[in-house]
Parts: C-alpha cells; structure tokens; sequence
C-alpha cells in the first residue's frame, strides 16, 4: 500500500512543480529566490522538504508564480459549502472594484490556506 505523503512533502513538491513549470522555461531557484527576497538554498531546502515554508513564504511564492497560495496544498473532496455565507460574499464582491476584489480574493485564499496549513501540520 502507497504511504500518503504528508503535508510538508505535499507542499514541497508542489513547489518545485510550479517553479519548473512555469511559463515556457520555469524559473532556476535562484530566480524565484531573488524575486521573493530569500537566499537560493531556502528555495532548494523547501523543495526537498527539509525547510517548511510559512504561510507568509507560501503567499509570496504564490504571487510571485501567479497562482493560489491554495495551490500548494492536497485538494479535499470532503469540503460542504456554507451556499448562504457564499452567496452573501459573492453579492457583495460584485459591488468592489477590480484593485479590491482581487485583494479579496487574495485574502480568501490566504485565509483558507492557514486552515489547511493547520490541518496538515495535526497529523
């Protein structure tokens, strides 16, 4: 039987696919470091798992790769939706204008990550 990898593998691996994958050619360590302000070896030690990421890395990762900070985490299938809560948040979003509407998002996903963050760091 397969050994489910945990979250710090999870992640680990997710960056070095969205770091290699990215556009056409994938950014070098090095790159992705200097645009996130660290030192290149903190890229290759949190890709092999031997550094864990902050959320606050894990933020800065995600914009600089243009992606969701929620991207780096396992999907679950076992999520009910709040429809009401959704649905509120959603009528009131269409009224922001884009700058703030993309902070919300922004904030959102970053929110949802502390909670899967958390989960992962249980087991």
């Amino acid at each position: 039987m397969a050994k489910t990898p945990s979250m710090r593998d999870h992640v680990a691996r997710r960056i070095r696919e969205l770091r290699t994958n990215y556009g056409k050619t994938g950014f070098s360590q090095e790159a992705l470091a200097n645009m996130i302000e660290v030192v290149p070896n903190t890229v290759s030690r949190w890709e092999t798992g031997t550094y864990e990421p902050t959320l606050d890395d894990l933020d800065r990762l995600a914009r600089a790769l243009g992606v969701s900070i929620l991207d780096f985490f396992p999907k679950s299938d076992t999520e009910s939706p709040k429809e009401k809560k959704v649905e509120a948040l959603l009528r009131t979003a269409r009224g922001l204008h884009d700058n703030d509407l993309e902070e919300l998002r922004l904030w959102a996903e970053y929110r949802r990550a502390r909670q899967v963050y958390k989960r992962g760091r249980k087991r």
